[in-house]
């Protein structure tokens, strides 16, 4: 067994993400279509239009696996964002990952489903806005890492790593942007 390192190099700063180059046709495809959904989005929360993109990303892997109604209809969910009892818009229903204890299980989940992914946005904004268990990720906007951890720390998703993957995911879409 290897011995611990000391406690002062357990706590330094985790090391800026490296640039890699141009980003992937599919990503800089996916930041274009996006962009200025997520900058009117951005004015709406104060959370800088790249994490929004991130999040968007992460949920949709890149707009590769978008929640489809039956028959192959577009949700524009994006976000996956689920269709709670007060949810008076459409809905779409799907098999998604849910953890349980630590452990993922297939589960078939209502989702909300809208008319454009300019809506999704729209609604992603008013969540965060509306709801006090996002107010932490809210006010954490400075910060990639720590946008990511309040969201993941939030319940947003199920995922216990759901915050190390949104930082990773946003850092890409920054990227894109940039």
């Amino acid at each position: 067994m290897a011995p611990k390192p000391p406690r002062a190099a357990a706590a330094a700063p985790a090391p800026a993400p490296v640039a890699r180059g141009p980003a992937a046709p599919h990503v800089e495809a996916f930041v274009a279509r996006h962009q200025a959904a997520a900058e009117s989005a951005s004015h709406i929360t104060g959370i800088p239009a790249g994490y929004i993109l991130g999040q968007a990303a992460l949920e949709s892997g890149w707009g590769r696996r978008e929640i489809r109604a039956q028959g192959g209809a577009p949700s524009y969910n994006l976000f996956g964002i689920k269709a709670s009892a007060l949810w008076q818009g459409k809905t779409v229903d799907t098999t998604t990952t849910e953890y349980v204890g630590g452990r993922a299980q297939q589960r078939t989940e209502r989702f909300r489903a809208y008319g454009s992914y300019a809506e999704a946005f729209e609604d992603y904004a008013r969540l965060l806005r509306a709801s006090p268990r996002y107010a932490a990720a809210l006010k954490a906007g400075h910060s990639v890492e720590a946008f990511a951890r309040e969201m993941g720390r939030s319940g947003y998703a199920t995922d216990p790593r759901y915050g190390t993957k949104l930082a990773q995911v946003i850092h890409t879409a920054i990227q894109a942007i940039a």
